[in-house]
C-alpha cells in the first residue's frame, strides 16, 4: 500500500513537471512571437513587452529544476521515468535558451527600427511560424510520447536552413548596393540566425523524446522471449 502511494505521489509530481514545462514553453514562444511582431510593426512598446518577458522564463526555469532533482533524489525511478526526468532537465535548458534568444531578437528589432526599412519582411515572418510551430510540436510530442510528431519537427529544420540561407543571400546584394543599409541589413541577418537557433532547440527537444521514448522500447524489446527471473 505505501509502495503503491510512492508510485501514484510520483506520477502526479511527473505530471506537475510535464504541465510547468509546457507553460515555460507557452511562455517562451509567446516572448518569440511578441518579438517578430515588433520587428514587423517598428513597435517599440511591444519590443519592451518582449524583453520582460524573460523574467517569468527565467523563474520556470529555476522552479523546473528544483522539481526534477527533487524527483530523482526522492523516488530514485527507474529505466522510463528515469529518461523522461532527464530529458526534461535538459528541456528546461533548452526553453531557456529559447527565451534568450527571443531577448536577442526583440533588441535587434529595437535597432533596426532606428534605420529606414531595408526591404518588406517576407522571409523571416515565415522563419518565425515555422520555429514557434517546431517548438510546440516537440513539447507536446514530449508530453504525449509521440516519437512520429518528433520526426517531423526534425524534418522541418532544413526549411529553417534554407530561408536563412536564402535570406543571407539576399541581404547580401542590399548592402553591396548600398553601404548605407548594412547596420539594419545585419540586423535582419542576426534575427534570421536566432531563429534558426530558436529551431535547433526545438530539434533537440524533439531528439530528447525519441531517445525518451525508443530506449524504452528497445529495452522492452530486448527482453522478450527471454526467461523471467
Amino acid at each position: 500500500m505505501e509502495l503503491e502511494r510512492h508510485g501514484r505521489h510520483f506520477q502526479e509530481e511527473l505530471e506537475q513537471l510535464k504541465t510547468r514545462l509546457l507553460e515555460m514553453g507557452g511562455l517562451a514562444e509567446e516572448q518569440v512571437r511578441l518579438a517578430v511582431k515588433a520587428l514587423m510593426e517598428r513597435d517599440r512598446e511591444l519590443v519592451a513587452l518582449a524583453l520582460n518577458g524573460d523574467e517569468p522564463i527565467n523563474r520556470l526555469h529555476i522552479e523546473i529544476d528544483g522539481r526534477c532533482f527533487t524527483l530523482l533524489a526522492l523516488h530514485q525511478p527507474m529505466a522510463v521515468d528515469l529518461r523522461a526526468i532527464v530529458a526534461a532537465v535538459k528541456i528546461n535548458t533548452d526553453l531557456e535558451r529559447v527565451g534568450d534568444l527571443a531577448i536577442n531578437i526583440a533588441e535587434a528589432a529595437r535597432r533596426y527600427a532606428q534605420h529606414a526599412p531595408v526591404k518588406k519582411l517576407i522571409d523571416i515572418p515565415r522563419m518565425a511560424m515555422i520555429a514557434q510551430t517546431m517548438l510546440r510540436d516537440s513539447l507536446d510530442s514530449f508530453v504525449r510520447r509521440d516519437t512520429d510528431l518528433a520526426q517531423r519537427v526534425l524534418n522541418e529544420d532544413d526549411k529553417l536552413d534554407a530561408l536563412k540561407t536564402q535570406i543571407f543571400r539576399e541581404l547580401l546584394t542590399y548592402m553591396l548596393q548600398d553601404p548605407g543599409t548594412i547596420e539594419a541589413a545585419l540586423d535582419l541577418i542576426l534575427i534570421s540566425r536566432h531563429l534558426e537557433r530558436i529551431g535547433d532547440h526545438a530539434t533537440n527537444i524533439a531528439e530528447d523524446v525519441i531517445f525518451m521514448v525508443s530506449a524504452r522500447d528497445v529495452r522492452h524489446h530486448a527482453g522478450e522471449g527471454q526467461p523471467s527471473h
